[in-house]
């Protein structure tokens, strides 16, 4: 039997050492063979490692063998030689090939294991190290093999790697992701030698080129990583140079048998096969960069050794001299444009705008600029006049044109040219100014970062020029910048950078549609390739930046194609012109065009994939598959095996810091309890919940359902008071939350952006949505949402097609930037993984969120609550570091935060309103699929119960005032009935959803509902006996303006994830369990289940049940018996009154007048009842009428065979307790004989005889009867005038034999039993006292005294009736029992 805890190793390297090493961490033992023993062997053995002689020898008890192949011929010897790694193998043990040899080979190599040893898995694995901010020298595994090869592989994998790639199906996958990535680093090689091969031609310092592009949309791994070395000469030799060039001659071959086109790669491929043959003819020592100088005559060494300036510095310099600008000009409002002028004016600048399209021109007249017909309108008395036009024709047309700028601009001005042009253009149109003789200015400024940035003044913007025109131009480009380079060289050098930029910036997008088009064609999951090469080497800006716009089929265009045609068209232009040959960047303008030429030109520049996919017929789209849960779950690490919930007290007790979460609907307290939750945040009221120094209280903002504006507004109101009342409480420390939902709806990024602006900057931003409760899970920072048992990616859920927030992105990185519009871009927010989490616990969570730079944005992997306590213990270290975070997150981080321990779902018992009378109020307004569905089976198990008020959508939102007050009015009076007459009551809002055709008109029809929710709400009078409103703008328009509650106390959940509260002092019903359930938790179930734990229940108790607890509390119950409406009434006020359970019981002569109408009334009585009652047939003594009283509803039946012989008795009793039985019915029967009269029967004392105990041993055995009614001298009816002469010794030996049997005693004749005997009989074990006579007598005597009216004499019949029981209640012990 293998064992599970050993793992063997064939081959080693660098890497399979560091396996090794994380494999002892993680509690394995190794062992190892090496064909040539060496240094690697001896170091193996330092950590801990088994030396083997043989290869069978090291997979000798493994349970997993891991060998390295370097190359296909090793297999034989390896794997199958005489000694081979398989000899050695057991049954069940899982291969891992650590190779990148070609697929087809490891698909033979499992075919053949397969055939010859069927018990033997295979998986194999690409083993590299991250090269990102978070898996920077980290070991990554890709991995692939069929699904069980993968489940046995995996506990091995996982505990070798920091990331782990696996891809289920055919082996080879790793090989294939080797290739894209290698495929996309030789492009990126070429593409870097090119960009500073045309900068330094063009004049530019290579290490100025380094500087800026580094930082820049136009950078890759290779370019950051690899220019500095060739520039220093000493990088990339021929023993490197030479297997990758075979390398990429492989993937040529793998390409060419898959029919699929890569000229990209052809280019670079043939580039770098010239370089390796002319190294291997001159000398093998030479750098590549000097073999690079040699083919495109640039001699980028000498450049780069020149002396070098900062741009930076440059800028500083100019703009702390510049001139004062009084008046601008701006040309071309487009997308950049309108954001620039726009944001010129909030800079306090004056400016006058033209564009060619009138209604951008009345836009920005409406944000306050001035607005020209012509050029030469706008350029009249201008100091400044920005040019951002689309190309070089429309610049000339502007400036020179009819009615051109040229013209009408005053001597002195600058002309600051911000449109991406060519550096010849620029310098020809410096000279052209010359010859105007006004003393023009031209200052070359192109621009980078966006539409966003553009409107946010935070471009990047190179700028040259001479020192006059910088000068006079630096107020305006500094006010447009968040970064300015001021590029030495004059007009046109500024341009050659924004050149190089897009030449690189071109090629990567072009190389990233080759790349991820061939892993596609490949059979790779293609947003797993995405990860990895954003992991890898291969990456690059414009990789990570426009392949999730493939990966999502999305092409809106953020920047067109046509612009790249445009942008390479110049350097094609340049690099001619310049005589520098540029084969790959022209390979690449030759794909734009032919994207432009297919009709994709307007599209994003991404869809330059498109040309690859209508070639190939291939598909880059990658929808994230829906996962296993099970699986999904149990193959991410162990959670961290310590609790820290204790440590996170502790520190938040030491600490003294409060956490305010501002909740945008009520939902948000789904994880905690006794916690305040405040629905007004006046300073007062902040002020004095600060002086109660809670550890945390919620903010009910229910800013969900308000526009963004509002919202904003509102949370900034909320901050400022939050900040005043902090101040005036001794500066109490607190970190806000901004709790939203918890599947990515609501105001992001605006609210957090508004609380920064009052909170001032943080370090970071979390953002953690992960709520178990809810089925929402974050793993490898994709958010999935539960359904059953799989994870469905919460942007294919209905949740993301909400009509006013909904959105595309699953992977948090791009729902940051998807809801940023890009000011955040994805590969900027960064992450915090379960591995980390699970392997480095609470300190690395701290040390990770210190290291963060500053405004950053971090996302939280989470699957466990205990991920959850070990990031929260991880951010409390961090905090008491000085560290501050905002938070956007959902329910669970709160709880987790604070250390609460759940606790159960709070039932109405634990509240002490299981007896409350009214009807409970369901309230529902959500319209999620989720909540149709549990609606739908709430009707299903609840319809019964329910009274249910549908109302109008239609009219509410759509039709006329009138028709709306009146449906409010029909809802509000119909509930009021219902819930007076003990009726819970739904009301409900009609389920076809009616939507607006923008986001604001949806919200307003949202509002409209809502209101009339609240309106309908508040005009019901009746005490609920709870409230549950279903959805989170319903339950907080009902809390905050309906009931009026200003705060309330969260005492719980009623479900999982259902948060109850209970209304606070001054709401319209105080004390009322107002439960919020939102609209996207639980199954179809849940509303069903929570609704039957609040109703009032059809019967509080069965007989049996009433019973049980009389015994375990050593009292008695009184059976009464009862003859029509006034009987019933006053049992049940009685023990209502005095808190006692009771039995309403119809004796056969009641039946036969009373009939089915009388039941009925007992049975609707005991429903209605507040106290647990149940209605019982007494002395059954007619086979025929008990068989019919069977299906009538009672809870419990007496079987009085007592006049029947022994034998007889006992047979007639045993066929109806079977039958009483099957229906779950409690049965008494009596053994011995009563004398006296009752109802017209008489026995006699001749007749009587008392319970033997030997016949009540077998009578209790032969029939399984539930009571027994007992004989020791009691009497129906009035007892002799020497009084009652009861055996009490006989009655505490039945009870003993009783007790036994699990049976219990009942006494008939209890009518004028004195209060000391009763006593006794109780103590001797009576649970149950039948009462008749005394209850009829107190009926008839209320019969003698004359009363105006029938009503009259019945009040008085009850009362009198009532008074008799109450009595009796007291006697037996039952006040207070309920």
């Amino acid at each position: 039997m293998a064992s599970q805890s050993v793992v063997g190793f064939v081959g080693l390297d660098e890497l399979s050492l560091e396996l090794a090493t994380l494999l002892l961490h993680s509690g394995y033992g190794v062992q190892a063979f090496e064909v040539i023993p060496g240094p690697l062997m001896d170091d193996f053995a330092k950590i801990g490692g088994t030396r083997c002689t043989s290869p069978m020898e090291a997979g000798r008890g493994v349970a997993a063998m891991i060998i390295l192949i370097s190359h296909r011929d090793q297999l034989q010897d390896i794997i199958f030689g005489g000694d081979g790694a398989v000899k050695g193998l057991n049954k069940d043990v899982v291969v891992i090939l650590h190779s990148t040899i070609q697929p087809i080979y490891i698909q033979k190599l499992e075919k053949r294991l397969t055939e010859e040893n069927a018990a033997i898995f295979l998986v194999d694995a690409y083993v590299s190290k991250g090269v990102s901010e978070v898996l920077h020298g980290k070991i990554m595994i890709t991995s692939s093999g069929r699904s069980d090869a993968i489940a046995r592989a995996r506990p091995v994998l996982t505990a070798m790697s920091e990331k782990l790639y696996t891809f289920e199906g055919e082996v080879g996958a790793g090989s294939k992701i080797k290739m894209v990535n290698e495929l996309l680093e030789a492009i990126h090689l070429v593409a870097s030698l090119e960009a500073i091969s045309l900068g330094v031609q063009a004049g530019l310092h290579p290490w100025l080129i380094y500087d800026i592009i580094s930082n820049a949309a136009g950078n890759s791994w290779v370019f950051k990583n690899h220019v500095p070395e060739l520039l220093k000469g000493n990088d990339i030799k021929h023993h490197f140079l030479d297997p990758f060039v075979q390398n990429l001659g492989i993937i040529m071959d793998m390409a060419k048998a898959l029919t699929f086109p890569l000229p990209l790669l052809a280019v670079a491929h043939q580039q770098l096969i010239f370089g390796t043959s002319h190294n291997h003819r001159v000398d093998d020592n030479v750098p590549l960069i000097k073999v690079w100088e040699k083919i495109v005559g640039v001699s980028i060494t000498d450049a780069a050794n020149e002396e070098i300036f900062n741009p930076e510095e440059n800028a500083c310099q100019i703009t702390g001299k510049g001139n004062l600008v009084k008046k601008i000009g701006f040309i071309g409002l487009g997308a950049m444009g309108f954001g620039m002028a726009t944001h010129l004016l909030k800079s306090s600048f004056c400016v006058v705008g033209y564009d060619v399209y009138k209604p951008t021109l009345s836009r920005f007249a409406n944000e306050g600029g001035l607005i020209g017909n012509a050029p030469s309108e706008v350029s009249k008395a201008v100091d400044v006049l920005v040019i951002m036009v689309t190309n070089e024709s429309q610049a000339e047309s502007v400036l020179f044109g009819e009615h051109g700028a040229i013209s009408a601009l005053p001597s002195g001005a600058s002309i600051i040219l911000s449109s991406t042009v060519s550096p010849g253009f620029i310098t020809q149109l410096e000279r052209r100014l010359q010859t105007e003789h006004k003393d023009l200015k031209l200052v070359d400024a192109p621009v980078s970062g966006g539409v966003k940035r553009a409107s946010m003044g935070t471009l990047t913007i190179m700028a040259s020029g001479t020192d006059d025109a910088l000068k006079h131009t630096a107020s305006v480009l500094s006010a447009l910048s968040e970064k300015l380079y001021i590029i030495k060289g004059g007009c046109g050098a500024a341009s050659c950078v924004k050149m190089v930029n897009q030449l690189l910036a071109g090629v990567h997008i072009a190389s990233a549609a080759e790349a991820m088009a061939f892993g596609a064609r490949l059979g790779l999951n293609t947003r797993l390739l995405f990860d990895f090469i954003a992991n890898s080497g291969g990456t690059s800006w414009m990789f990570e930046n426009r392949v999730p716009h493939m990966l999502d089929n999305d092409y809106t265009p953020y920047s067109a194609l046509d612009i790249f045609v445009k942008d390479l068209g110049i350097v094609s232009h340049e690099c001619s012109s310049r005589k520098v040959p540029l084969h790959l960047s022209s390979i690449a303008y030759q794909q734009f065009l032919s994207g432009s030429a297919a009709g994709f030109g307007r599209f994003d520049d991404s869809s330059v994939v498109k040309v690859y996919e209508t070639l190939t017929g291939v598909k880059v789209e990658g929808k994230l598959p829906i996962l296993k849960k099970e699986i999904a779950l149990q193959s991410l690490p162990s959670d961290w095996p310590v609790d820290p919930t204790d440590d996170i007290c502790r520190l938040n007790h030491s600490i003294i810091k409060t956490l305010i979460v501002l909740d945008d609907d009520p939902t948000g307290t789904q994880t905690v309890h006794d916690i305040d939750v405040l629905t007004e945040w006046s300073t007062e009221t902040l002020v004095d919940e600060f002086r109660k120094k809670p550890t945390c209280f919620f903010i009910l903002t229910n800013s969900r359902s308000l526009s963004s504006e509002k919202a904003s507004a509102l949370v900034m109101d909320i901050c400022r008071n939050i900040c005043t009342a902090a101040k005036s409480v001794d500066n109490m420390d607190y970190t806000v939350v901004l709790r939203g939902d918890s599947t990515l709806r609501g105001h992001f990024p605006e609210e957090a952006d508004a609380a920064i602006s009052i909170l001032g900057e943080m370090d970071a931003w979390i953002i953690c949505p992960f709520f178990l409760q809810g089925g929402r899970y974050t793993v490898e920072d994709i958010h999935y949402v539960a359904d059953s048992d799989s994870l469905v990616p919460a942007g294919d859920t209905e949740f993301a097609k909400d009509a006013a927030f909904g959105y595309k992105s699953s992977n948090l990185r791009e729902w940051v930037d998807e809801k940023t519009n890009g000011r955040i871009p994805a590969h900027n927010v960064t992450s915090i993984s379960i591995h980390l989490i699970r392997k480095g616990g609470p300190d690395a969570v701290c040390e990770r969120l210190c290291n963060l730079h500053k405004g950053s944005v971090c996302i939280v992997n989470a699957a466990s609550d205990r991920d959850m306590a070990v990031f929260a213990a991880g951010m409390i270290q961090a905090e008491m570091k000085g560290k501050h975070f905002l938070c956007r997150t959902a329910a669970s981080f709160v709880s987790a935060r604070i250390g609460i321990i759940p606790k159960p779902p709070i039932l109405p018992k634990d509240l002490g309103i299981s007896n409350e009378n009214n009807g409970g109020l369901i309230v529902v307004g959500s319209y999620v699929p989720k909540t149709t569905k549990q609606v739908e089976e709430l009707k299903v198990q609840c319809g019964q119960l329910l009274r249910i008020i549908e109302i109008s959508v239609d009219k509410l939102s759509m039709k006329s005032i009138e028709e709306r007050e009146e449906e409010i009015s029909r809802a509000a009076d119909m509930a009021d009935v219902f819930l007076r007459v003990r009726k819970d009551t739904l009301i409900m809002t009609s389920r076809q959803l009616i939507a607006g055709k923008t986001p604001s008109e949806s919200l307003e029809i949202n509002f409209k509902v809502s209101s009339a929710l609240v309106e309908i709400v508040r005009r019901i009078n009746t005490r609920p006996r709870y409230i549950l409103a279903k959805g989170g703008i319903t339950s907080s328009d009902l809390a905050t303006k309906a009931l009026e509650a200003k705060r309330a106390k969260i005492v719980g959940q009623a479900l999982a994830g259902v948060p109850l509260w209970q209304l606070g002092p001054g709401s319209k019903h105080p004390g009322v369990p107002y439960i919020v359930f939102p609209g996207n938790v639980g199954d179809n179930k849940a509303l069903a289940e929570v609704v039957k734990n609040w109703s009032r229940p059809v019967r509080l108790s069965s007989t049996k049940d009433l019973l049980i607890h009389a015994e375990k509390g050593g009292y008695a119950v009184g059976a009464f018996n009862v003859y029509n409406l006034e009987g019933v009434e006053a049992v049940v006020a009685a023990a209502e009154e005095e808190q006692s359970p009771a039995i309403l019981q119809i004796h056969p002569s009641a039946f036969k007048h009373g009939g089915v109408p009388l039941v009925a009334c007992c049975i609707s009585a005991a429903e209605q009842a507040s106290v647990p009652i149940t209605v019982h047939f007494d002395h059954g003594s007619s086979k025929q009428e008990l068989v019919e009283v069977l299906e009538l509803g009672f809870d419990s039946v007496m079987v009085d065979g007592s006049d029947l012989p022994f034998k007889d008795n006992v047979s007639y009793t045993k066929y109806i307790s079977f039958l009483a039985h099957s229906k779950k019915m409690h049965v008494e029967a009596e053994l011995g004989r009563l004398s006296g009269i009752e109802d017209d029967l008489t026995v006699e004392d001749y007749e009587a005889r008392l319970t033997d105990i030997n016949q009540a041993r077998e009578f209790i055995d032969e029939t399984g009867i539930d009571a027994l009614a007992v004989c020791i001298g009691n009497v129906h009816g009035t007892y002799p005038a020497s009084g009652p002469n009861l055996k009490l010794d006989l009655l505490k030996d039945l009870h003993e034999l009783s007790s036994k049997k699990g049976v219990f005693l009942v006494l008939h004749g209890a009518s004028g039993l004195p209060k000391g005997l009763i006593k006794e009989c109780i103590e001797r074990g009576v649970r149950k006292f039948n009462v008749n006579t005394e209850v009829r007598k107190a009926y008839m005597d209320s019969l003698k005294n004359p009363n105006k009216d029938l009503v009259h004499v019945m009040a008085s019949a009850r009362e009198a009736m009532k008074s008799v029981v109450a009595e009796k209640i007291h006697l037996f012990g039952s006040a207070g029992k309920a």
